[in-house]
């Protein structure tokens, strides 16, 4: 959907224009990639350091006044969850406590991201970059793909996608997972 010279761009109904984020959850490195204010292309902005990265998604939110932060959830194969799946819901509760006093209005969803950190060294041995340089910049790439895969998914259906993390002590069935 290109829009026509001095036309501005629809958001599919429901969804409120606005810039979103994304996170891939690793051991050490957080990376970190945004959309534009349509939702229509992510792009990367940068690695975080494991211990610093809550405070840095927050600030940045807040800093491009983001409307939702998409966190990949690695499930297995078969869609169980295991110790990866745990860091990334460990991850998203920390960040839910420190929005809730800072930037209680930005939603955080967990996205579905089987093999994406996979696909992102896929991804960069195609372009060419070494494979001792990809720690660099494979956690903002596989943050690309998983807002990327949101993104395409919100136009597609019209609707947020993901499973909806509540505040602390908060729950909403009516939000559940969509996808």
């Amino acid at each position: 959907m290109t829009p026509v010279a001095g036309e501005e761009m629809q958001q599919p109904e429901g969804l409120p224009r606005g810039v979103r984020l994304g996170v891939d959850v690793g051991d050490v490195r957080v990376g970190l990639a945004r959309s534009d204010l349509d939702g229509m292309i992510a792009t990367p902005i940068e690695t975080l350091e494991r211990g610093t990265a809550v405070r840095r998604v927050v600030e940045e939110a807040q800093e491009l006044d983001a409307h939702v932060i998409m966190v990949g959830l690695p499930r297995s194969m078969n869609g169980t969850e295991g110790v990866a799946a745990q860091k990334a819901r460990t991850f998203t509760a920390e960040l839910m406590v420190s929005l809730s006093t800072d930037a209680p209005d930005i939603e955080v969803r967990l996205i579905d991201e089987r093999l994406t950190t996979v696909s992102a060294h896929k991804a960069l041995h195609s372009s060419g970059r070494k494979g001792r340089k990809h720690r660099q910049v494979v956690d903002q790439v596989a943050a690309v793909m998983i807002l990327q895969q949101a993104l395409d998914t919100e136009r597609s259906t019209g609707a947020r996608t993901g499973e909806r993390v509540e505040a602390p002590g908060v729950h909403d069935p009516a939000q559940e997972e969509t996808r």
